[in-house]
């Protein structure tokens, strides 16, 4: 008897810990729909890809708090995804969720970081690219398949997104 009581407590604890944790993350995406604006979609017509590289999509941060996620809709969760530079922005195309379009005046630069969106990794393992949402700086982080492409994006994105 003692170890049943003893297992529907655990089971108790954890179902409370799990509804905290969901019950926290759809308050903070309603904290956020209120400061954030919209985002953007993506144009039916992006042109042609001048990079594109495979890898997966961190998470979006708010400002410089590389822990701040954005829990809006779905931008804030992880999943494998193909990042393209056209001359009108940058398209995360994310499989199983939204598409992420950055447009092109909006993008502030980029830069390599050892971790965003409690994701933490080694010396410049993610492409981070900061941008403007409305009054709002956000930072993109991506982790590629291939980190050699780094360099080149860092140099297109803070050259104005033209390679």
């Amino acid at each position: 008897m003692t170890r049943t009581l003893l297992a529907l407590l655990c089971l108790a604890v954890f179902v409370l810990i799990a509804y905290g944790m969901w019950h926290g993350w759809r308050k903070r995406a309603r904290a956020q729909e209120q400061v954030l604006a919209q985002f953007p979609a993506p144009p039916a017509e992006q042109g042609e890809p001048v990079l594109e590289t495979t890898g997966v999509y961190v998470g979006t941060t708010i400002g410089d708090d590389w822990q701040d996620r954005v829990a809006i809709g779905d931008i804030g969760h992880r999943a494998e995804a193909v990042l393209r530079l056209t001359g009108q922005g940058v398209l995360v195309e994310r499989d199983g969720a939204s598409p992420l379009w950055i447009p092109a005046a909006d993008v502030r630069g980029a830069r390599t970081a050892r971790g965003l969106a409690n994701k933490v990794m080694t010396a410049d393992g993610l492409l981070v690219v900061r941008w403007q949402l409305g009054d709002k700086v956000l930072d993109t982080g991506f982790r590629g398949d291939d980190k050699d492409v780094y360099e080149q994006w860092v140099d297109a994105l803070n050259a104005g997104g033209k390679a």
